[in-house]
């Protein structure tokens, strides 16, 4: 995993160089995402609040709590669904990087832009999946199986619209070196 800049990337630019259109979606999503990180970041304090609030009415009061669980989770996948556009715009995916070193920097780029389409082609299917399921328990009423119930379209939609802008993301990565635009 990569714990800093790539050898290939710029420290100061993390949206593409360029005045193309597929530089500027870049930067769209750039302010989509920062804006999108911090409410996930809140979603995540929420998440610690609830569950921290749970075990202590459990253990103090005894209370009965039916839906702090499923508020939690969530709030987590929410945040992290929502933010994988972000983490791939900055390339912390986790990558086998034992190559970087060994290709050229043509073949690098050429490496790069392969595992983007692989990557593009089962975020594509994830998404799509995530709709349906989205669409099915919306037409359907569906509910979690708790006293609380709340509807299962919530997490679904969290999901798809997650990988809908990853998948965004990712088509622009594909397109920056056409457009001639510097690829982040």
């Amino acid at each position: 995993m990569s714990h800093g800049p790539l050898p290939d990337r710029d420290d100061q630019a993390n949206a593409a160089a360029g005045t193309g259109l597929a530089a500027a979606i870049d930067r769209g999503l750039a302010v989509l995402n920062t804006i999108i990180v911090v409410f996930a970041a809140i979603a995540l304090i929420a998440a610690c609040a609830i569950l921290s609030y749970s075990v202590l009415s459990r253990a103090l009061f005894k209370a009965a709590n039916y839906w702090q669980d499923e508020a939690a989770v969530f709030l987590l996948v929410g945040a992290t669904f929502m933010t994988a556009a972000y983490v791939q715009q900055n390339r912390g995916h986790i990558g086998i990087e034992a190559f970087v070193g060994l290709l050229s920097p043509l073949a690098n780029r050429i490496r790069l832009w392969l595992v983007d389409a692989a990557t593009f082609l089962f975020c594509a299917f994830f998404a799509w999946k995530s709709w349906t399921l989205t669409h099915e328990a919306y037409v359907d009423g569906q509910v979690s199986n708790s006293m609380w119930s709340p509807p299962l379209a919530i997490p679904y939609s969290l999901m798809a619209l997650g990988m809908s802008l990853l998948c965004i993301q990712i088509l622009v990565q594909l397109a920056l070196p056409f457009a001639g635009a510097r690829r982040p």
